[in-house]
């Protein structure tokens, strides 16, 4: 008793899995992974802050408190849970068609928001409904990212030129917008910020252990101050606060769930995509723990549901900053907690020497960032081997460039959806064939040189049988038995990718063997699952079938049939002799 008890404790709380059993040679490991990743998320913090339309405070605040609590509820000893560019976005998105970007309102929905994200991901956790992430197809998600990105990355280009540029989720107003602002480029400031892209290249491709964001950050402080560039209209960051997130409760009432409720099940969804996907591609690497992905939506909400009481914005896991803490040699989330307090001393101690941030250089952060999403291997994969899948990847993309977030992966899902009702409605099916010299039956679109006897017809459905898809395979099966013509006797249904039957499958079926009884033609069936077997015997189908025409495999079908048309013929042949004496 005490025993399962101890391992449903654990089960909720993997922090006593790893804590238990941790070894004094993996401490300095995760602290100097910690270190890292600590170093790395202050730029993207402050960064990731203003994709959100946030002050930069607020970055490190969920930079430090949703990867606190996933140390202790998470699953994945690697995977590192802050702000992410593509979740910043749509906060942004969402929030500022509700409150005006910079206001206190506006940070006030955002706090909510997270509350409301982490709740989804909370509920969903509990009632292990991880697979709802399964309707993000991945083409949509290819899709979607890339067309983020580049609303990301356009969005940047007037911080990064000097120049006074409205934020927009349409791609239209935002070019329209740069072209007219040209004139107004700053040269300075976009000399900084484009050598600051060049260096962020260059030491993420030969030197990826650096943190290239702080490289670039420390760089453009030294230069702005040294050379007293801000008086020379270099935008920079000015004064960010410093001290610890202050305990609140956000203010929850019913009309913030109505506004901000699609927008928090869309970011639930999205972030739990993000984080299971990078803990999944990091746990190949290792053989002593295993992801979990209900627990992992129940590490992720309460993340983001306590730290909305710590003015958090919504954060999920970072490929970038999870692969590095990965390669520092992190072997428990005890990295995190490392990583959390470097975030705190820099919110206690180190915030003022942030002042001369040049806006540039976290242009210049966001874009590479921005770069690093977008998706050129999937729609070349798709051109070669899926058509349609490529025309879900691109609508879903053009959808969020033109016209928003939401609306893009709200097409790209109701897409999915259609292309997945459309492909169950007509399923395939293949006529086989024996080749030759064995009891193996193949498509004979596929194979060449296959038998295939006239008076056999021998059909194979891939796929479940139900209502949405009785019709055509009911009038295919028709289509196919008049094809065949008037030699047809014996009719196959290999029924071996059946998995089960609904109430429309069992009349399809019934109806299907009184049109083809008819005409005279004998049905079989193989390969039959158990419980298809049940249904048809509880809905009383099978009295008309016979288990005696139900077969294990199609070969012995065919020579059930083989038998019975050599008694036949035998008959046949008695009956003539008989004749012939009597004349």
């Amino acid at each position: 008793m005490s025993k399962g008890f101890s391992m449903n404790v654990r089960s909720y709380f993997p922090f006593l899995e790893w804590i238990s059993t941790y070894q004094r040679a993996w401490l300095k490991n995760d602290i100097l992974a910690g270190i890292t990743i600590g170093v790395m998320l202050i730029p993207q913090g402050i960064a990731y802050a203003t994709i959100a339309g946030l002050p930069p405070i607020y970055g490190l605040y969920t930079a430090m408190i949703p990867q606190i609590v996933y140390a202790f509820l998470g699953t994945s000893r690697q995977l590192s849970v802050g702000p992410a560019a593509m979740d910043s976005l749509i906060v942004a998105s969402g929030v500022s068609a509700l409150a005006v970007v910079g206001t206190e309102h506006f940070v006030f929905m955002a706090t909510i928001l997270a509350f409301f994200v982490g709740s989804f991901q909370v509920v969903f956790g509990f009632f292990k409904l991880g697979f709802l992430v399964n309707f993000l197809s991945r083409p949509v998600i290819s899709g979607f990212t890339t067309g983020s990105a580049i609303i990301i990355a356009t969005n940047q280009i007037g911080n990064l030129f000097g120049a006074n540029i409205s934020r927009s989720n349409h791609i239209q107003t935002l070019v329209k917008d740069v072209l007219g602002s040209l004139g107004d480029v700053q040269p300075l400031t976009l000399i900084i910020g484009s050598v600051s892209i060049v260096i962020l290249f260059l030491l993420k491709k030969f030197v990826p252990k650096i943190p290239a964001s702080l490289v670039v950050v420390i760089l453009g402080i030294l230069v702005v101050y040294f050379f007293e560039l801000n008086n020379e209209r270099i935008a920079i960051i000015g004064e960010i606060p410093k001290g610890l997130p202050v305990f609140s409760i956000p203010e929850i009432n019913m009309q913030n769930f109505s506004e901000l409720g699609s927008l928090a099940l869309t970011l639930a969804l999205i972030g739990f995509m993000e984080a299971i996907s990078i803990a999944k591609t990091i746990e190949v690497k290792h053989n002593n723990y295993r992801v979990r992905p209900n627990q992992e939506l129940i590490a992720l909400g309460f993340g983001n549901l306590i730290g909305s009481f710590f003015q958090t914005f919504p954060a999920t896991a970072g490929f970038a900053r999870s692969a590095i803490n990965d390669q520092s040699g992190a072997k428990t989330p005890l990295s995190s907690l490392f990583a959390a307090i470097v975030i705190a001393l820099t919110l206690l101690f180190l915030t003022p020497l942030f002042y001369f941030l040049p806006k540039t250089i976290l242009a210049a952060i966001i874009i590479v960032a921005a770069i690093g999403l977008l998706d050129f291997v999937m729609p070349k994969k798709l051109l070669f081997y899926n058509k349609r899948d490529l025309l879900i990847l691109n609508i879903t993309l053009l959808m969020t460039i033109f016209f928003g977030i939401k609306e893009g992966i709200l097409t790209g899902i109701i897409l999915s959806l259609v292309m997945l009702i459309y492909k169950s409605t007509k399923p395939h099916m293949a006529i086989l064939g024996n080749v030759p010299n064995t009891h193996f039956y193949r498509n004979i679109k596929r194979f060449k040189n296959l038998d295939i006897k006239d008076e056999i017809l021998i059909v194979r459905f891939d796929a479940q049988l139900y209502f949405a898809n009785t019709t055509y395979f009911k009038d295919k099966l028709i289509e196919l038995v008049s094809e065949k013509g008037k030699k047809l006797k014996f009719l196959i249904i290999d029924g071996e990718s059946i998995n089960g039957l609904d109430s429309s499958a069992i009349y399809a079926l019934d109806e299907i063997y009184d049109k083809i009884s008819e005409k005279g033609i004998d049905i079989a069936f193989t390969g039959l699952k158990g419980p298809v077997r049940d249904s048809m015997v509880k809905s009383g189908l099978m009295k008309k079938i016979h288990f005696d025409h139900c077969f294990m495999s199609i070969q012995e079908a065919v020579d059930y049939f083989n038998e019975i048309s050599l008694k036949q013929k035998r008959k046949y042949s008695y009956q003539e002799y008989i004749k012939q004496i009597n004349r």
